[in-house]
């Protein structure tokens, strides 16, 4: 395995690549942003080993960048911050695992290894249905380029229904994900909320990003490619 290690702390950039090394793999190390795309887009890897606070450049940005140009290598964020919305964040741009330091080595090992088998498959950072697109990262969706504006329940609402695109998904799915798995409210703000991305996209029924109602089931985003 071919690991490039992005991390600004050259003593542990090292215990790293030492250790990895022991195991019998190759490893690259950078440890400044700019540095460590330039590797991450012109040489081959099977896994980066990225850190988040870099200089020069956020691993953020060095992650998101990565994406916007297609490289799919598979990207495993090492690093001190541990918040929930520092891990989603990171997810939302791309990656492909998370781990905050201290840190097992035991457990990264675990963790390269399952990448591995995982292999590369192209991971869009922007989802995408029809003339609907919608970041995560930059909160920001689109109506065939044009800005449409939602409050963070619908935006959240909107994006689960893309990410299940072509697929339907229950109420009780929708609520577990984007309200609280023990919401004990009414049911039916699922179809309020619907309603309103309905009337705020102006999809056209039957058009991919159209969310369909599916009796019995729950609600169906067209996905590209859908038979009309």
């Amino acid at each position: 395995m071919r690991v490039l290690v992005v991390e600004d702390e050259v003593r542990l950039a090292r215990t790293v690549r030492d250790g990895l090394a022991e195991a019998g793999h190759s490893v690259d190390l950078a440890h400044t942003g700019p540095d460590g795309l330039w590797s991450a887009q012109h040489r081959d890897y099977d896994v980066v080993i990225l850190d988040l606070m870099l200089p020069g450049m956020s691993g953020y940005r060095v992650l998101e960048a990565l994406r916007a140009a297609r490289v799919w290598t598979p990207v495993l964020v090492l690093t001190a911050k541990d918040g929930e919305y520092d891990e989603a964040d990171a997810f939302d741009l791309g990656a492909d695992d998370y781990l905050t330091k201290p840190f097992s080595f035991v457990v990264l090992l675990a963790r390269l290894r399952a990448l591995l088998r995982r292999g590369v498959h192209p991971r869009p950072a922007v989802l995408t249905a029809g003339a609907l697109s919608l970041d995560p990262a930059a909160h920001r969706v689109l109506r065939e380029g044009e800005p449409i504006s939602l409050t963070p329940r619908e935006f959240a609402v909107l994006e689960f229904l893309l990410r299940h695109a072509g697929r339907a998904v229950s109420k009780a799915e929708i609520l577990g994900s984007v309200w609280d798995p023990h919401y004990e409210g009414d049911g039916n703000i699922v179809e309020v909320y619907v309603g309103y991305l309905r009337r705020k996209t102006a999809i056209p029924a039957g058009a991919p990003g159209h969310i369909e109602t599916v009796r019995g089931a729950g609600y169906l985003m067209r996905a590209d490619g859908d038979p009309r």
